[in-house]
């Protein structure tokens, strides 16, 4: 299996997605914004950073860098797709995932081990979980808040589509709660923290009572993987 994984200018955690993809059992690909060409991958990440200095709004320049118009068309021939932090705002602003992230409730800059709540495991980036499991990656955000209009929240809840939700504390005023979500095809998927910085033991968070570290992360692509072994 190969899973590309895109560099816009500003890209911060592109490397580390890159070896989260090898740790669980893939071919990294290196994609350029700036080419047309997905170079045969099976799968697309697009990495957390800072793309384009986020000028504009989060996201908003990246969505229309020239790689773009493949990675929409990938998507809805039905192409997995994660996003990830400026990835999940990215896919926002692409018009591949609904609703919009806004500045933290709070304000600030927020950096965190965060627990949250796997709620589908349905998706091409969750099917190796066990429903409602609960997993602990880091989270690092400005503008991480999402929001919807009432009905798009109705229906991403009615029909399954919250993929993650936060628990313990709200970290950035989402509505619902809500750290991560899918298309209606379920290959699609947005979340706000790292799974790409929980894949090895010793360098992720430190899950003292399950007496192991930092691995939770390592099953959203591991996931990707299994997808498309069934497909």
């Amino acid at each position: 299996m190969r899973i590309g994984v895109i560099t816009f200018p500003g890209s911060l955690d592109d490397r580390d997605a890159q070896r989260a993809v090898r740790l669980a059992g893939a071919e990294p690909v290196a994609l350029w914004h700036g080419e047309h060409d997905l170079k045969g991958v099976d799968a697309i990440v697009l990495p957390g950073g800072f793309s384009y200095g986020d000028y504009l709004r989060c996201g908003a320049i990246a969505a229309r860098s020239p790689i773009m118009s493949e990675v929409i068309d990938a998507a809805n021939k039905g192409m997995p797709v994660l996003g990830i932090c400026n990835g999940f705002q990215i896919l926002v602003e692409s018009h591949l995932l609904p609703g919009g992230l806004v500045r933290n409730d709070h304000g600030d800059f927020i950096c965190r081990d965060q627990r949250m709540r796997v709620e589908n495991v349905s998706t091409a980036w969750t099917i190796g979980f066990q429903p409602n499991q609960e997993i602990t990656v880091p989270l690092k955000n400005g503008e991480g808040g999402f929001i919807a209009d009432q009905n798009t929240i109705d229906r991403l809840e009615g029909e399954g589509r919250v993929v993650f939700r936060y628990l313990e504390i709200n970290p950035n005023g989402s509505m619902n709660d809500i750290a991560g979500i899918s298309n209606e095809r379920g290959n699609v998927v947005g979340l706000m923290p790292h799974p790409e910085h929980a894949t090895e033991e010793g360098f992720g968070p430190d899950t003292r009572l399950a007496m192991r570290s930092g691995t939770d992360g390592l099953t959203v692509f591991e996931s990707a993987i299994a997808a498309l072994a069934r497909a």
